[in-house]
C-alpha cells in the first residue's frame, strides 16, 4: 500500500508536468526521493527459540557475534525482550531481534501480543529445520496484517555436514561388507 505522502508527491509531479513546468517536477521528484530515503524501516526477525535469529541480525549488520554491540547469542534462550539493532550503513533501517515463539515465556497463543507484532513493517522468519507449525502460524498472522515476510533457512551448514557424515558412514559400511 502506498504511503499517503507518496501519493501527494506523485500528484504534485503530475500537476507540474501537466502545467509544462519541468523544473518544478524535477524539484518535486527530488523531494520525494529524499523523503523516501529517510522513511524508517522496522524489520522484525522472528522464529522459534534457538533458530539463529540473533546470529542472523549480526550477520545482516555485518558484525561478528563477539563484536561490541552485537546481538547476544548462546545455546540457551538469550533474547528475552524485543531488542532494536540499527543497521550501521542505513540509519533508517532497524532490525528487531524478537524472542523465540513457543517458549514458556513466549507461548505461541500470546506471542503476537507480547512482542507487539503489528509495529513492524515487514518480517524475516528464521527456521533452522524444515518449517514447523509455529513458522506457518507466524506467516499466516503476517499475511493477515497485509505485510511482507521472507523465510530464511539457517544452520544449513549443519545439515550439509550431517549429510556428508551419512555418506561417509555408508561408504565405510559398504567397504566393511566388501572386506576392503
Amino acid at each position: 500500500m502506498a504511503h499517503p505522502l507518496h501519493f501527494v508527491s506523485i500528484e504534485a509531479i503530475k500537476e507540474a508536468l501537466q502545467n509544462n513546468d519541468p523544473s518544478l517536477a524535477v524539484e518535486k521528484i527530488k523531494e520525494l526521493l529524499e523523503r523516501e530515503k529517510n522513511i524508517p524501516l522496522n524489520i522484525g526477525i522472528t522464529g522459534e527459540s534457538g533458530s539463529g535469529k540473533s546470529t542472523f541480525v549480526n550477520a545482516f549488520r555485518g558484525i561478528d557475534n563477539m563484536d561490541e554491540g552485537a546481538a547476544p547469542t548462546d545455546c540457551d534462550e538469550t533474547t528475552m525482550e524485543v531488542t532494536p539493532y540499527p543497521h550501521p550503513n542505513y540509519p533508517n533501517v532497524t532490525l528487531w531481534d524478537l524472542p523465540g515463539i513457543g517458549t514458556p515465556d513466549f507461548p505461541a497463543d500470546k506471542y503476537l501480543e507480547l512482542v507487539e507484532f503489528k509495529r513492524f513493517d515487514f518480517f524475516i522468519i528464521i527456521s533452522d529445520t524444515r518449517f514447523r507449525e509455529n513458522d506457518v502460524k507466524l506467516a499466516q498472522e503476517i499475511q493477515k496484517l497485509e505485510k511482507t515476510f521472507y523465510f530464511v533457512r539457517s544452520k544449513i551448514d549443519i545439515d550439509l555436514q550431517n549429510q556428508e557424515r551419512k555418506r561417509t558412514l555408508s561408504k565405510i559400511r559398504e567397504n566393511c561388507i566388501q572386506g576392503k
